[in-house]
């Protein structure tokens, strides 16, 4: 009985048991979609470096749009096919509408105290109904006109360095940074910023995200979450602590200054306010604010948890859209000529020249198609499903690769080619196609239930920065580069940035001033 004292022995034992419990527990159910071979206890754990939407695209290609793998504990699911996304997202939504979240999620979000990470519930349709209806709202108009003043701002720095290479994705990022910053705490927050916290912010936000994504063993084996070899739980510790101080130092500062989410100058916290029972009561501005202050309370977990999302993936999307224009510069010539022809040479482009300029539109769309703000869109079964035929257990992580959906050959002609016109009426095959969820092979916003909140205002914040930085200057790539030589890879990450930053060169084109 010597083979009792020996941990292989009780490893292969404990493997075998699992795979027959497994089998068996399999045979009263439909079975799983096909996917990469799995190994005992561990699974695909392996081949953790090919889970990113480019790896799972691969995948899919081997096994199928909808594949299984099995990491430790965890079931996972990619969808990387229109037909499938239809399944999951519009004739199942009701089982797919929870999201999943790692053990650094759920702490770092309070235990899902917002709307992004909640399961799909009262709280949730509540906190989405106040970010659409107010927090995100055009009727909320202190957050447009940060957008507005900081493209200005964008168009500005550009033009002082005329002539120059300029660091172009680092300006962008600037601008979302600022308008995000100044659309939660308000202008006058802003103004503090540059003497600090604002940069404060920042690197609160970049170590969230890199938590966020972090791999940590207890996701997937819990029995070993005590385990810690990356210190992760320390930084997560300290990274809510750093929250913490910086949010509620502003949160005690809006009480006191007492606006009402009327006021013209309100910020996100103002309206926010509103629904937290330790404040001074406020009445919530219309449009439905009545009836969710009597229904919806939130606790400065909440109103913490609101104040993150959008920098990266407008910065990306703006910055892409630049650079695949650059790559492709008789798509850039086209646009400048839309813009000659609508909007003239003597003034830039305002807001009410956005819905003036079908190209520009076409540009947007096509920019999305390739490089969407979120490349993998993660969900969580909230019970015991069947798609296609194949089992997808509750509890199962479901990530719809919507970089994949975008690029699906049986979809879209010449997928990996940046072409705007396809989605020119009278001119393109995808002419009809629109990103609002209905159309399946194409979902940069999701589609759902869990779609975007802020798809309005993440679209003209695009729009408005890429059609000034179009029309106001010709562009040049630095050290006689051409466009075919312009590095058009990716990152994997929350959002896939450009693996570099894109540098240009601008003259401006405009005979008003732009500086």
């Amino acid at each position: 009985m010597e083979w009792l004292q020996d941990p292989l022995s009780w490893l292969f034992v404990a493997s075998v048991v699992f795979v027959v419990l497994q089998r068996r527990q399999r045979g009263k159910a439909p079975p799983f979609p096909p996917g990469p071979n799995q190994l005992p206890i561990v699974g695909n754990m392996s081949m953790m470096d090919q889970l990113t939407h480019r790896g799972l695209a691969a995948l899919a290609k081997q096994y199928g749009g909808l594949l299984h793998l099995r990491l430790g504990k965890l079931h996972a699911f990619a969808v990387s096919t229109p037909e499938y996304a239809r399944e999951v997202l519009q004739a199942q939504d009701g089982a797919f509408s929870n999201r999943p979240a790692t053990i650094a999620i759920a702490y770092l979000t309070y235990d899902r105290a917002d709307m992004a990470f909640a399961h799909y519930g009262p709280f949730w349709r509540q906190m989405r109904k106040l970010c659409v209806m107010k927090l995100f709202s055009r009727r909320r108009p202190e957050t447009w006109v940060a957008v507005r003043d900081e493209s200005a701002a964008l168009v500005r720095a550009v033009a002082r360095r005329s002539g120059e290479s300029v660091n172009l994705g680092e300006l962008i990022f600037n601008l979302t940074k600022n308008v995000i910053f100044r659309a939660a705490f308000g202008a006058g927050a802003a103004a503090d910023g540059d003497g600090g916290k604002q940069d404060e912010f920042i690197a609160i936000l970049q170590e969230f995200s890199k938590l966020f994504g972090a791999f940590n063993i207890g996701d997937f084996f819990p029995w070993l979450s005590w385990a810690d070899p990356q210190g992760i739980n320390v930084r997560l510790r300290a990274a809510r602590a750093a929250l913490d101080e910086f949010i509620d130092k502003i949160i005690d500062e809006h009480m006191t200054r007492g606006k009402s989410p009327d006021d013209v100058d309100a910020d996100m916290v103002d309206d926010m306010l509103a629904f937290l029972p330790e404040a001074k009561p406020k009445k919530a501005a219309g449009d439905g604010g009545d009836e969710l202050q009597n229904t919806l309370r939130l606790t400065r977990d909440n109103i913490k948890d609101v104040m993150f999302g959008g920098t990266e993936t407008v910065a990306s999307a703006i910055e892409w859209a630049m650079a695949e224009m650059m790559h492709s510069p008789d798509d850039l010539r086209r646009l400048q000529k839309e813009l000659a022809d609508t909007v003239g040479l003597d003034r830039n482009v305002d807001e009410s020249d956005l819905d003036k300029l079908p190209f520009l539109k076409c540009v947007i769309k096509e920019t999305l198609r390739l490089h969407p703000p979120i490349p993998l869109l993660l969900h969580e079964t909230a019970e015991d499903c069947v798609v296609g035929g194949y089992s997808v257990p509750r509890g199962s992580r479901v990530m719809i690769n919507v970089f994949a959906i975008g690029r699906d050959a049986k979809a879209w002609k010449d997928p990996d080619t940046f072409r705007p016109s396809r989605f020119m009426a009278g001119e393109g095959e995808a002419a009809g196609v629109d990103f609002k969820g209905g159309c399946f092979e194409f979902l940069p916003f999701g589609s759902g239930r869990r779609s975007c909140p802020g798809m309005a205002l993440g679209l003209y914040a695009l729009e408005l920065a890429v059609a000034q930085l179009t029309h106001g200057f010709t562009w040049a790539l630095p050290d006689g580069m051409k466009p075919s030589e312009l590095d058009m890879s990716d990152i994997f990450g929350l959002t896939a940035p450009r693996a570099t930053r894109l540098y240009a060169v601008p003259t401006p084109r405009l005979t008003c001033p732009l500086v």
